[in-house]
């Protein structure tokens, strides 16, 4: 059977709630992960997903910041909520899927403006962030067990994930340091970007558009920071990709759009 997961940034599950529930009843989307849901977990509304029949629920949230939640209409064991960098600030969240996938909803800092650490913490933060995570799946992948890694990472890798590759060099998300530490990151377990899988590594894809932008659509200045990446054992088993682009013009609309990958047919 065709098991469908999706990542997407939420920035407000609260807030977007219906845009959810309106996105899950078209896609019939098996398993949602979200980042960025701005809520402590006992005000994540947990009863619309019930009620949509997303009844096995793994969340992580704090107030206003980060958070990271996986909804799902199949059974799963939640079995972690790593921290990274001495940090608990829901970034991660980790189940093991009735099919015995482990699957990893992951938020990495954004890094803020200044792509140099010594100048600018954040940027440290999001380095420490990848190179923990790094050293963590490099002994992990030894197990031998199916994973798979969702989540807003941050970092549009290729030179088609962005908008303008010369002008992006030196702007945080693009830069050639955070692309080297997710090359890295992806090789631990010889990820497969299931996106690119599909779509040729010419062909331009985006996941995220500014609010910047006085009409994100007309300048299409975007960039791929949304990822599902498989272990090379699942990989025969992809059937499909989608970038859901039309909902960034949804009203209230998250920056990011939802991105699916489907497993079987």
């Amino acid at each position: 059977m065709a098991l469908k997961v999706a990542t997407w940034n939420i920035n407000s599950v609260r807030l977007r709630i219906e845009n959810v529930a309106r996105f899950l009843e078209e896609s019939q989307t098996d398993v949602l992960c979200l980042q960025e849901t701005k809520t402590m977990d006992e005000f994540f509304p947990e009863a619309r997903f019930e009620e949509l029949g997303y009844r096995y629920r793994h969340i992580s949230g704090m107030k206003s910041y980060n958070g990271v939640a996986i909804l799902s209409r199949v059974p799963f064991q939640a079995t972690d909520k790593p921290t990274w960098c001495g940090k608990t600030d829901c970034r991660h969240v980790v189940a093991t899927l009735e099919n015995g996938i482990e699957l990893h909803n992951i938020y990495v800092p954004a890094g803020g403006d200044i792509p140099d650490p010594a100048l600018n913490e954040k940027f440290a933060h999001k380095l420490q962030f990848l190179d923990e995570l790094t050293a963590w799946f490099a002994e992990a992948a030894p197990r031998g067990r199916p994973m798979m890694v969702v989540g807003d990472l941050n970092i549009a890798p290729l030179e088609h994930d962005v908008w303008s590759h010369k002008q992006l060099l030196d702007v945080v998300s693009h830069t050639p340091v955070e692309v080297e530490r997710f090359g890295k990151l992806q090789a631990t377990a010889n990820f497969v970007d299931t996106h690119r899988h599909f779509v040729p590594p010419d062909q331009k894809s985006y996941s995220w558009w500014s609010y910047r932008a006085r009409d994100w659509e007309l300048s299409d200045r975007g960039r791929r920071l949304d990822h599902i990446w498989v272990t090379p054992d699942l990989a025969p088993g992809l059937t499909g990709t989608e970038i859901h682009r039309s909902l960034r013009g949804w009203e209230k609309a998250s920056d990011h759009v939802p991105v699916i990958v489907t497993l079987g047919s």
